[in-house]
Order: structure tokens, then sequence, then C-alpha cells
């Protein structure tokens, strides 16, 4: 808890101990930034817990068909051994040979979702590829947390996401970094309105104004944004005391540190 508020950080990286330090050095070189964290379970819980963070939305990404279940088998456990503070997403790999099985598995191993990073993944959000992982996770009722925006490539941006937001109605998709890591505005005035479409702000205050974010956050509306942090890229305490300074109402602070979470990813 943090000024009386129960916090649910929605968009966590976690990695086996063995081979997080490769996996974190590997996002940061992508994105040319330089992690806080050790990318670990423990160290997760360590610090946000002491930010005051109580639940969080664990994750991982699989940059080959392979990797898909034993990553999915990893978040599960993490997860099992501490039910009181996580809740796991399911990766999936569109060159996968059993996409079908693969969702089926993730169900079983009690995953509440999917996330995927078209930029990581080297997919374009509407690659022919992923109308299938669209159409089954719509019907299993399996929301979509995916890395929105990037002014480097063309694989996640609003013209890519916007024809399978308008055919997939049903499907809940959570467009992390403000709908639009490093076009942040563009992709909101793109986005904003759309009914099955929810963000999480993660990654997104480093690099924007206090103006800009709290325009953004009410552009889209605080019953659609999701506090999160992308650890381990980013501080728990630093993103939380940006959070408050925004001076948003009580309504929406609700709204964006756990009742949205809650609604999307059915945290008890």
């Amino acid at each position: 808890m943090i000024n009386g508020y129960y916090v649910i950080d929605s968009h966590c990286h976690i990695y086996p101990e063995k081979i997080a330090s490769k996996a974190v050095m590997g996002t940061d070189r992508f994105y040319d930034e330089k992690s806080v964290g050790e990318g670990t379970v423990n160290d997760l819980l360590d610090r946000g817990e002491k930010a005051g963070v109580d639940f969080f939305i664990v994750q991982s990404v699989a940059t080959t068909p392979h990797q898909v279940k034993s990553i999915n088998e990893f978040i599960a456990e993490s997860v099992k051994n501490n039910p009181e503070k996580l809740l796991g997403l399911g990766t999936l790999h569109p060159d996968s040979e059993d996409i079908k099985g693969d969702i089926e598995h993730l169900i079983e191993l009690g995953l509440k979702g999917v996330k995927l990073h078209p930029d990581i993944q080297a997919f374009k959000i509407d690659d022919y590829r992923l109308l299938k992982i669209y159409e089954l996770c719509e019907k299993k009722g399996l929301p979509v947390l995916m890395h929105t925006g990037d002014n480097r490539y063309d694989y996640s941006n609003p013209n890519r996401l916007l024809p399978i937001l308008e055919t997939y109605k049903n499907l809940t998709v959570i467009g992390a970094h403000l709908g639009g890591w490093s076009i942040w505005e563009e992709a909101c005035e793109k986005y904003k309105g759309i009914e099955n479409f929810y963000v999480d702000c993660s990654s997104s205050f480093n690099y924007i104004d206090r103006e800009t974010a709290k325009r953004i956050i009410r552009a889209y509306g605080a019953d659609k944004v999701l506090f999160a942090t992308d650890y381990p890229m980013w501080d728990h305490k630093k993103e939380l005391e940006y959070f408050f300074s925004l001076e948003l109402d009580e309504s929406e602070n609700m709204s964006i540190l756990n009742i949205n979470a809650k609604k999307v990813f059915g945290v008890k």
C-alpha cells in the first residue's frame, strides 16, 4: 500500500535466475537503457514491496517457438510459489506449429492472458500468422498485453494495430507504454475511445513531461489506464512518485492503480 492505495504493477518481466542477467542485458541493448533490477522473482518482490506495490502481473517473451512451453511453465511455477503476490501471462510465438495447443497449455497452467512483443519477436501486429492467436484469445477470453509503438520500426505502430482492434472487437488488448512507445501523443490520438483497448503507463514517465502524461491519461480515460513499471527496467519508487505527482483525483488513482487491472486480468 502507498498513500492508502492498493497498488498493482501490471507489467513485469521475470526470468529464471541462471539466465536473468543475460536476458536483462539483451533488453537493455535493444532500448539503449540500463535496467535497475535483476529480473528475478525475488528481486521484483523485494524492490516492489519496499516501494509499496502489493501485486504484480508477470510475464516473459519467447523469441523462438521452442521457448514457449518452458517460459510458460516457469511463469506458472513462479505464480504457484507466490500466489498472493503474482498473476502470470503466457507467451506465444507466431511460428509455432501448434498455436491452439500452446494456448490450451497456458490456460491449463493457470495463466490469465498473453504477452506479445512485436518488435522483439519481429512480427507485424497485422501479420496473417497472428490472426489465429487473436481469434483464439478472443474466443477464450484471454486479454493480450502487447508492446506498442516504436519510431525505429514498423511492427507495432497504430497502422498495424487499429485493423486488429476493429476486426476482433471482443478481444481485450492492453497497449503497453501508453499505447505507443516513442510515439505517445500520436498513438493516443488514434486509439482513444476504442472500447476494447486499454493502455499501461510503463516505460513512459521517463520520456515525457508530467503535463503530457496527464493529458494522455485523461484522453484515454482513467478507466482505460493501468499502472505498470516494465520491471526490471525502471524503479518502482520513482515510477510511483511520478504517478502521484500528476495529482490525479482519488477516483482516477483507484482506477489506474488497481481497479482496471482487477477487471482486465481477474486479479482477486
